[in-house]
């Protein structure tokens, strides 16, 4: 019980309280504008982080992501402009039933319902966590290749973008994970003779990048575009509510296992597990029909299962070091930066940190009915921020942090040429995560092959000599074959001549 009782010490500090209160309340805003992200609002939280204690670091980061998928809500419903990319698959139901006359109802549905699918993938982590880092504390060089292969292969398979694409932005992120030392013979690799590439392409630089000032980018574009914020009152979010559950209690339990499901797949995270989750409620109920003209049943699933997905998403982070979604990727960014490398051992040596970020997730769905529900009186105002004021604060922001990331001008620079990189890809239709798993993954991968190929002195075979080792390896090599067939049979066939 000693590790519990420093993890309550450690949460319910004032300072760490404090923290938590603040990010909540800063991933209500950035959740509830158009197009700033839940990755963004972590992207931007990792410089304040760099100069805070890990449980704090990491209360700020859970909270404000916890926020930021639900606010994202708001505005898809107000103004059918998703806050997030985990409320875009259901933003046209949401802006139906406002239509109607249904905001209240389609409201209250979104932050009960995120509560309690919040809650369930707590659960999961909370019960599946430890004993999967019972498993894996015997581990070797052979697992952990495999891991990251399939955790690479999960994150251009499960992306909405075509594979192709994937796999380009995928393998330009392995590349850029080759940039610095060589892991085995000492060498310089790509560095150009400049000393600041010595030590690899700086993560956080290269996240804020892409994810912030891509998406600056983005917003600079249309920041003269106007939108109109619906009209109707905010008045009792939870009239309807029960008539709601009891109706709709088999979509919430699906809509979250869903969510936890997915969550915990490398690659994946809280936006595919609404659109899957979305989809499989529409296949499976009486009315699909009425789906897509302000249904509350497709938003019941949807909104459980993006929220339900966040917890689930720190199993394959905590456990393996393989994040389970770009915000679990920063996170792993940020534990590193701490000293606390993810994988199973964190469990035994630093069991207090794992017990803190359970209670801070049981805390930040707890806190958010009553947050949300101040946030959802107030979003005509916050709505109402002018995007010319905010984006130049934004960006002032993403200045600080990569310079302080690298105490020179290079994170600056690394960081300017990675947004208008990412700004491009996503113009022509390539993901971004693809390549930030492949930065994240790269390193992992490169060290265990070459340790493995030592150690199997050559022998490729001996790869699936453990049970583990050989059930992982014929799993993803099997996903590759299939992907492969399929890509064969959807190819055209040129007519004969």
């Amino acid at each position: 019980m000693d590790p519990l009782l420093q993890a309550f010490g450690l949460v319910f500090d004032p300072f760490v309280l404090a923290v938590i209160g603040l990010s909540a309340i800063f991933g209500m805003f950035v959740g509830a504008m158009p197009g700033l992200t839940a990755t963004m609002a972590t992207a931007l939280l990792v410089p304040v982080t760099f100069f805070m204690p890990p449980v704090p670091a990491l209360g700020a980061i859970v909270t404000a992501t916890t926020m930021a998928i639900f606010a994202g809500d708001i505005p898809g419903a107000m103004l059918r402009m998703p806050g997030t990319p985990a409320s875009a698959a259901y933003a046209d139901e949401s802006y139906a039933m406002t239509q109607k006359g249904q905001l209240n109802l389609c409201m209250g549905v979104n932050l009960v319902f995120s509560v309690g699918g919040g809650l369930i993938g707590v659960a999961v982590l909370i019960a599946f966590a430890p004993m999967l880092a019972e498993v894996a504390i015997n581990f070797s060089s052979y697992e952990y290749f495999w891991l990251a292969c399939l955790g690479l292969t999960c994150a251009v398979f499960m992306s909405n973008a075509d594979p192709v694409k994937g796999f380009l932005s995928l393998f330009f992120g392995l590349l850029l994970a080759t940039v610095g030392i060589d892991p085995a013979a000492g060498f310089p690799r790509f560095t150009f003779d400049d000393v600041n590439l010595m030590g690899g392409v700086n993560f956080i630089a290269t996240m804020i990048g892409m994810f912030a000032v891509s998406e600056l980018m983005r917003g600079a574009v249309t920041v003269d575009a106007t939108t109109k914020v619906v009209a109707q009152a905010v008045g009792n979010l939870f009239r309807g509510l029960g008539g709601v559950f009891r109706r709709y209690w088999v979509n919430f339990l699906r809509g979250s296992f869903i969510g936890t499901a997915i969550g915990a797949l490398p690659g994946a995270g809280a936006d595919i597990a609404a659109w899957i989750s979305y989809a499989v409620s529409k296949r499976f109920s009486k009315q699909p029909e009425k789906f897509g003209t302000g249904e509350v049943e497709g938003i019941v699933d949807a909104t459980s299962a993006n929220n339900s997905a966040l917890g689930s998403a720190w199993i394959p982070a905590l456990v393996f070091g393989i994040p389970g979604d770009s915000i679990t990727a920063i996170v792993i960014g940020v534990l590193y930066m701490k000293g606390m490398n993810p994988g199973p051992t964190v469990f035994q040596e630093n069991p207090q940190l794992i017990y803190s970020v359970f209670l801070i997730f049981i805390l930040a769905n707890l806190i958010m009915l009553p947050l949300g529900y101040a946030a959802i009186k107030s979003a005509r105002q916050i709505l109402r921020v002018p995007r010319n004021l905010l984006l130049p604060v934004i960006l002032l922001f993403c200045l600080v942090g990569s310079f302080a990331m690298t105490n020179s001008l290079y994170g600056v620079v690394l960081m300017l040429a990675m947004g208008i990189l990412g700004w491009i890809m996503e113009e022509h239709g390539i993901p971004i995560a693809p390549l930030i798993l492949g930065l994240v993954l790269g390193e992992m991968l490169e060290q265990t092959f070459v340790q493995s190929m030592i150690k199997a002195d050559g022998a490729f075979l001996d790869f699936f000599s453990r049970p583990i080792a050989g059930t992982l390896g014929v799993l993803t090599l099997m996903i590759w074959l299939v992907m492969l067939a399929r890509g064969f049979r959807r190819s055209p066939v040129p007519n004969a001549a």
